[in-house]
């Protein structure tokens, strides 16, 4: 056994964290944490100021997810700046379809939906940074190249980022219910939120959003229900069964032990004629707007 009196410590920096230990390496004032990694606003202040869904969580970043944003990052990270439309072929190295997640926790779930369907991209939006490192380390450790990560607001991915009708399907886990009435406004899928998706999601893409929330799973079914753009996937309406594509969270499990009811909603985006209309056979096609 070595001497523990006698045995000088070694220098901080050789020092290696225990699993699950915060790394804190000192740094000069206003010197980013992860230099080459997601910036703490990436869309600065170039667009404007407006109510929000999410309210960013800080919590320290663990010394393997440190290590996964500082190596992975710049290969599989996306900053949401909007200053720029996201040619997703050329972000995801393939042709597959793309379905955008909105906010992802930790990642487990993500992780485990990407390796189960490895010809389908996710590309997992969040702001919380410790779930991006996670999300990162999961999908390095799992060979996992259908993840990639974005950071920052998704109505700023969806408004300025994507080009229209580029994703096969839209998922919302357990988004931040906002249970006190004057704060309703902040919840995520309200009319002019499922307008905006409408136009980047392809004739048939599913909406797929779950909530252990009883009330805001009875705005979101009201919501999905009456918007022109969507239907649901149930002949009879009302909330799907858990499809098994879907794992169960810790989140989730968690919430069933309290006793909540976790609902399911499935709609898929509609085809409405007037919005492509018959091209007479005599005369060429006309382009289609841009909706962007």
């Amino acid at each position: 056994m070595a001497d523990s009196v006698n045995t000088p410590d070694a220098p901080r920096s050789l020092r290696t964290p225990a699993p699950g230990v915060s790394l804190r390496q000192p740094r000069d004032k206003g010197e980013p944490m992860f230099p080459d990694g997601p910036k703490a606003d990436p869309a600065g202040s170039h667009f404007e100021r407006r109510i929000r869904s999410f309210q960013p969580r800080r919590s320290r970043v663990t010394a393997g997810q440190a290590e996964a944003l500082r190596r992975l990052w710049p290969k599989w990270g996306l900053d949401i700046d909007g200053q720029r439309v996201i040619d997703l072929a050329e972000l995801f190295g393939n042709t597959n379809p793309v379905v955008l997640e909105i906010g992802f926790g930790m990642g487990e779930a993500t992780a485990q939906m990407a390796g189960a369907d490895p010809d389908t991209n996710i590309l997992a939006v969040d702001v919380h940074t410790p779930g991006q490192g996670n999300l990162l380390n999961l999908a390095d450790r799992d060979g996992l190249h259908n993840v990639r990560v974005g950071n920052g607001d998704a109505i700023i991915l969806l408004r300025e980022m994507l080009a229209p009708d580029s994703l096969d399907g839209l998922r919302v886990y357990f988004p931040d219910p906002w249970p006190k009435k004057r704060h309703h406004k902040r919840r995520l899928i309200q009319p002019e939120f499922l307008t905006l998706a409408a136009t980047r999601l392809r004739p048939g893409a599913i909406v797929h959003c779950a909530t252990d929330w009883e009330p805001y799973a009875e705005q979101m079914l009201e919501v999905l229900t009456a918007h022109p753009d969507f239907e649901n996937t149930l002949p009879h309406g009302g909330f799907a069964p858990r499809p098994a594509f879907r794992p169960l969270t810790r989140f989730e499990g968690q919430g069933l032990d309290k006793g909540h009811v976790v609902n399911d909603l499935l709609f898929r985006r509609v085809q409405h004629e007037e919005q492509h209309p018959q091209q007479p056979t005599d005369q060429p096609p006309t382009e289609r707007p841009d909706r962007g």
